[in-house]
This record gives C-alpha cells, sequence and structure tokens, in this order.
C-alpha cells in the first residue's frame, strides 16, 4: 500500500522580540529555515495573511533591527 503524504504545515515560532501585550507579534518559521535557507516571517494577528520571505542576510538585519529599535 502506498501513501501520499502532502508537505508538512509549516511550525511558526513567535519572535521574542515581539510585543508582550499581543498587539506586536510577528513569527518565524525555524524549521523551514534550516531545511531551505529560506527565512519566512508572518504577523501572528493575521496567520493566513502575506508572509516576508529573507534570506539568512536579510533575517539577521531584521533581528538586529529589532533589538535596537524594540
Amino acid at each position: 500500500m502506498s501513501s501520499t503524504h502532502g508537505p508538512r504545515p509549516l511550525r511558526w515560532v513567535k519572535s521574542t522580540y515581539s510585543g508582550g501585550e499581543g498587539g506586536q507579534c510577528i513569527e518565524w518559521a525555524p524549521d523551514h529555515a534550516c531545511a531551505t535557507g529560506e527565512f519566512l516571517v508572518r504577523d501572528s494577528k493575521n496567520p493566513d495573511g502575506p508572509r516576508l520571505s529573507l534570506s539568512r542576510e536579510g533575517f539577521a538585519s531584521l533581528v538586529e533591527f529589532a533589538k535596537h529599535h524594540g
């Protein structure tokens, strides 16, 4: 018996730099980044909305920006 498996759903993780009040939260997909080198980012309030696709360097720049501008 053969089985066809579709793509696995992405596991999203809330950024540690997101606001604690639930208003300014972004999430990223670390497993996807490890597997593909593509860093996906989305707004946690709109999980079916658009996603930002970043390179490793672009994602690192986003993290640095968040560190300094909260």
